[in-house]
């Protein structure tokens, strides 16, 4: 598939990760190290409701991409499974190096660009990224990337925002009920310190199958009724429409 947009995205974002969102998220690191069962996501949906991790993770190579504090990659090691994690912030893994420290969890933490990343072909059985490379990224770039880190039959799995909510946040304050941007060309969201990617369903099927990925499941997430409200969507919000969503991919072969 063809696709040009401008690649400023990387170096803007890692600014907006090392000087604004670190400070911020870091705190959060040690609650999500600490969890048991893992959920995900704005409205912390349990593992046990989406099964987000495939069956057979013990001892599968797996790489997070955008790891941020790397707590997935503690579950999927806390799981049997060999874990790398790739961010693009200093600050964030260096949270993730102190969490491996307190946890007593040890897994490779690389500092790149999950749109390029320094492994070999075909190295890994699962690539993941919970609101990571999955909205940090240029879809067109990080799962191109993802496919090739893969083994045939190996999984990707990623949790963003919705196409959805991309439609209905305005340029200031949460979504809304009526839609602020179209559709068509959705892809790209400037927020002026950073840049975020979200791609029509449409869309995103096309770059899948174009990179050889079955698509296995898509879950659309719904807030439980006692969830909290968030600056970019609320809760009541959430509980109508999907804010977020989960798909779920085969590498074929």
């Amino acid at each position: 598939m063809t696709h040009d947009a401008p690649a400023d995205h990387v170096e803007q974002n890692r600014r907006f990760w090392d000087d604004e969102a670190a400070a911020w998220h870091g705190p959060l690191a040690r609650d999500h190290w600490a969890q048991v069962e893992p959920s995900w996501g704005l409205w912390s949906t349990p593992e046990s409701q989406v099964s987000l991790l495939p069956d057979g993770i013990d001892g599968m190579r797996a790489i997070e991409l955008g790891c941020g504090t790397a707590y997935v990659s503690a579950w999927l090691a806390r799981a049997g499974a060999h874990p790398v994690g790739i961010d693009l912030s200093e600050k964030q893994l260096a949270t993730a190096r102190a969490m491996q420290t307190e946890f007593g969890i040890d897994f490779p933490l690389v500092l790149g660009n999950a749109e390029r990343v320094p492994y070999e072909d075909n190295t890994f059985g699962l690539a993941i990224s919970e609101y990571g490379a999955s909205l940090w990224c240029d879809p067109y770039q990080w799962i191109p990337e993802a496919a090739r880190l893969l083994v045939p039959g190996g999984r990707l799995v990623f949790s963003r925002y919705s196409p959805l909510f991309a439609l209905c946040v305005p340029p200031d304050g949460p979504a809304a009920t009526t839609l602020s941007r179209g559709q068509f060309g959705l892809t790209r969201l400037d927020w002026g310190n950073r840049v975020e990617f979200v791609l029509p369903h449409g869309e995103m099927l096309r770059l899948l199958r174009a990179c050889d990925f079955v698509v296995e499941d898509l879950i659309e997430i719904q807030a439980p009724r006692s969830a909290r409200d968030y600056l970019e969507v609320s809760a009541d919000w959430a509980r109508q429409w999907p804010s977020e969503e989960i798909w779920k991919a085969r590498l074929a072969g």
